[in-house]
C-alpha cells in the first residue's frame, strides 16, 4: 500500500481506494472510472452511528465516522477489490478507509483456550500453505500473494477471550498487513480480519480496538456461558490461526479445503495514487445533491 498526505473527505476515500485500484483501459479511462464508481454507489452503505445485528448471536455498534456493509454488499466490495469471500463476511471501516475489517462467525463449537502457541512453527505452516491458496487467484487472473512474516506474533488475552496476530503480505502491488482477531464465544468464534498499510498498523489496531469495544455476544452466548453438553470444537488456539476446521480437514488429507480457506482469508487492498481525487469528490457531491 502507498500513503498520501491528501486527507480524503468522508466517502471520497472509499471510492478513491477502489477507482485507483481498478485496471483502466487506455481507450477511455474516464468511462471505465465512471462505470466502476457506479458499482460502488450501488452498494448499501450504513453510516455510523448505528447498531447492527451480526451473525452468531451478537451485535456491533458502528461509531460515528465509520461505515458498514452487510454480507451481500461485502461480497460485492471484495470482488471489486480482487479478494475472495464466502458471502458471509460483513465489513466495517473508518470513512477515510485507512483500514477495513471483515467479520464472520464460525459455528464450530466452544474452543478450549488452554493450548500453548508455537509462533515460529505456525508461521512456517502458513507460508507453505499460502502458495496453495494462490492457485485460486491464478485461475481468476489476480495477483498472487506471499506471506512474508509476522507483523505481530500470536497473543491470547484471557480476559477478553481474544486471540490476535498480524501477518505481512506481499504482492507485485506492494505490501499490506492482515491483522486477525478471534473472539471466542459459547458456540463458536467471530473472526475479524483487518487489512491496512504496514506503516499504519499501530494506529489501525487502536482504531479497530475502539470499534470492537462495541462488539459483543448477546447474553447467554458469551464464552463464560458455556455449559456441559454444548458442542466443543475439535481443535484449540493454534488451529484457529491456521484455519480452524480447514486445518483439521488438511490433517485428514483434504488439503484443498485448507487452500480454499487461505485463498478466501487473505485480504489485500491497494490504495493507489490520488490522481482521480477531484473526479471522485465531484461524484459524491452529485450524489449528495441528488
Amino acid at each position: 500500500m502507498f500513503r498520501s498526505t491528501w486527507a480524503p473527505q468522508p466517502w471520497i476515500a472509499v471510492a478513491l481506494l477502489l477507482v485507483c485500484s481498478v485496471p483502466i483501459r487506455a481507450a477511455d479511462p474516464e468511462a471505465d472510472r465512471q462505470a466502476f464508481a457506479e458499482q460502488l454507489r450501488a452498494l448499501n452503505w450504513v453510516k455510523g452511528p448505528a447498531t447492527v445485528t451480526v451473525e452468531g448471536g451478537s451485535k456491533l455498534v458502528i461509531p460515528d465516522q465509520y461505515v458498514y456493509l452487510d454480507a451481500g454488499n461485502t461480497r460485492k466490495f471484495l470482488e471489486l477489490q480482487h479478494n475472495l469471500g464466502d458471502g458471509r463476511e460483513v465489513m466495517v471501516a473508518p470513512q477515510n478507509m485507512e483500514w477495513a475489517a471483515y467479520l464472520e462467525f464460525s459455528d464450530e463449537g466452544y474452543v478450549k483456550d488452554n493450548e500453548k502457541i508455537d509462533a515460529p512453527a505456525l508461521l512456517k505452516t502458513l507460508q507453505a500453505n499460502t502458495q496453495a491458496g494462490n492457485a485460486e487467484r491464478r485461475k481468476r487472473g489476480w495477483t498472487e500473494l506471499r506471506l512474508v512474516d509476522w507483523a505481530t506474533p500470536p497473543v491470547y488475552n484471557t480476559a477478553t477471550k481474544r486471540l490476535e496476530w498480524a501477518t505481512i503480505l506481499e504482492s507485485t502491488d506492494g505490501r499490506a498487513v492482515n491483522f486477525s482477531t478471534k473472539i471466542l464465544g459459547r458456540r463458536g468464534y467471530t473472526t475479524v480480519i483487518m487489512v491496512t498499510d504496514p506503516a499504519n498498523l499501530s494506529a489501525a489496531e487502536n482504531s479497530l480496538d475502539h470499534v470492537l469495544t462495541g462488539y459483543s455476544f448477546n447474553p447467554g452466548e458469551t464464552y463464560a456461558d458455556w455449559r456441559s453438553g454444548d458442542k466443543v470444537a475439535q481443535y484449540g488456539l493454534a488451529a484457529l490461526i491456521v484455519g480452524g476446521v480447514a486445518a483439521v480437514a488438511a490433517k485428514k488429507g483434504l488439503f484443498s479445503v485448507l487452500a480454499g480457506f487461505l485463498a478466501a482469508s487473505w485480504k489485500f487492498i491497494m490504495i493507489g495514487v490520488v490522481a482521480a481525487a477531484t473526479w471522485v469528490r465531484n461524484l459524491f457531491a452529485r450524489k449528495r445533491s441528488g
